[in-house]
């Protein structure tokens, strides 16, 4: 090969090697600025305290309501038996059974709503980890255990989203379940 065609045959290795250079770094900034457009979502959902306090009122009010209605009418029913049957006697002891299953079920209610509410707190944060570690490329599995979260939960979370019985995103993302055991 002469001179002249090495110096051309170079010329064109140069210049397809700068368009790739080139492209690498237009696909570069534009996955920078996809990424920086995305992390105030993924922050609000790792920082998340799950439904807001009006979403929690709304939700004990109406859960609570149902459960007053219910017994409410119960109440009106026992009145109207006894009114019907004219025995009078029974009706405080019937009144005051109602009271305590009625207290009983209102405390069981506000027991499942604050779990509710936990479990809206932990949903939200587990998408936001879930969306850093596609993003980013991160371990969260070892991410969740910094936050608290056990890793046996995150696989538990991954496998059901995902409907895999394998290992979660610890085997995607890198160390995974194992890594986040040395922590455990």
């Amino acid at each position: 090969m002469s001179r002249g065609a090495q110096r051309t045959t170079r010329q064109l290795t140069d210049q397809q090697l700068a368009q790739q250079n080139q492209l690498i770094s237009q696909a570069n900034q534009q996955s920078t600025s996809d990424r920086s457009q995305l992390m105030p979502a993924i922050q609000s959902l790792l920082n998340s305290q799950g439904y807001t306090p009006a979403q929690q009122s709304a939700i004990t009010q109406q859960s609570m309501g149902a459960a007053n209605t219910a017994f409410d009418a119960l109440r009106e029913r026992a009145a109207n038996r006894a009114a019907a049957t004219n025995d009078t006697a029974a009706a405080p002891e019937l009144t005051a059974q109602l009271g305590r299953e009625q207290a009983q079920t209102l405390a069981s209610q506000a027991q499942q709503n604050q779990i509710t509410f936990a479990n809206q707190q932990l949903k939200e944060q587990l998408a936001g980890l879930n969306a850093l570690g596609q993003t980013y490329g991160i371990d969260t599995n070892l991410l969740g255990h910094a936050m608290g979260i056990p890793a046996q939960l995150l696989s538990v979370r991954q496998r059901a989203s995902t409907g895999s019985s394998t290992g979660g995103l610890g085997g995607l993302f890198g160390l995974g379940a194992s890594a986040a055991s040395l922590f455990g």
